[in-house]
């Protein structure tokens, strides 16, 4: 009897732990189709706590060179030589589409960061995260650089 109580008590402990490992955030996001922009919560789960990661396709290497052939330096910004860096987050849907696209950190410069929004806009659909083989709402961090 004391042996079954010890191994019921393991087998909580250890469920506890893996759901412990998974990072959930609840993001409220607007639904563009109610007519008083209501939002709606969502469960998203944090990049490094997923079993399966989402990403780019093609990988780390195809998403710097998608990155750099679709940044477009702002006039302004080139003429007065301003620089910066950008940390925007987004989150990967259960279809591998990105939403929920925010500048976490400026960088100091308005059309910098609506330019880092816009290249993450135009991104393709990414492979999606996945925990114990189950399709999840991902949320990414991503700095977008501008130097000259």
């Amino acid at each position: 009897m004391k042996f079954k109580r010890s191994i019921l008590s393991l087998l909580i402990a250890l469920a506890a732990t893996l759901a412990g490992n998974a990072q959930l955030r609840d993001v409220t996001t607007v639904n563009p189709l109610s007519p008083n922009k209501s939002g709606y919560n969502m469960v998203v789960y944090e990049y490094e706590s997923v079993d399966i990661r989402p990403q780019f396709p093609g990988g780390e290497r195809s998403m710097i060179n998608f990155i750099n052939e679709t940044r477009e330096y702002p006039y302004n910004a080139y003429r007065l030589h301003i620089q910066g860096r950008v940390l925007c987050s987004f989150v990967v849907g259960t279809d591998g589409k990105l939403f929920n696209i925010q500048v976490i950190r400026s960088s100091g410069d308005e059309t910098l960061d609506r330019e880092a929004m816009r290249v993450i806009s135009r991104m393709p659909r990414w492979s999606v995260g996945k925990i114990q083989n189950n399709k999840v709402n991902v949320r990414c961090v991503l700095p977008i650089a501008f130097r000259l």
